[in-house]
């Protein structure tokens, strides 16, 4: 473990962001979290997708969303694909979101002109904050 935090804080070091994906899911847990040199985490979109109507997976972001910021993490949250989801997720200071309701995923030559003219925005939506 001593050896990938050493690589991954060269890659810091360097400019890179590193993130934990799917963050409660999987192999990732508090440990990673804990040890691992990492500024991002993304919420998995499974959480996300219940989480307007389930009491239990709203739980679970406002914890990963709360825990994260109080470890100095920017959070993203997968899977978004509707706006009371990115209501939610607004109301409980998620930093940035990504999915369907935003766009489908596209080619780099497609993607970027979109970018520079700020044109991913859902119609009538609020933009999810920025990540410092």
């Amino acid at each position: 473990m001593l050896r990938i935090n050493e690589q991954l804080e060269q890659l810091q070091h360097h400019g890179f962001s590193i993130a934990i994906d799917d963050f409660g899911t999987g192999y990732s847990s508090l440990a990673s979290l804990r040890d691992l040199p990492v500024k991002i985490l993304k919420i998995d979109k499974s959480f996300v997708k219940k989480a307007t109507y389930d009491d239990k997976d709203t739980r679970i972001v406002r914890a990963i969303i709360d825990m994260g910021h109080s470890l100095h993490k920017s959070i993203i949250a997968e899977g978004i694909e509707t706006p009371e989801q990115m209501a939610l997720l607004q109301k409980l200071g998620c930093d940035e979101g990504q999915g369907y309701l935003f766009s489908k995923p596209l080619p780099e030559s497609l993607i970027t002109p979109l970018l520079r003219q700020d044109m991913i925005i859902p119609p009538a939506a609020e933009p999810l904050a920025s990540a410092e």
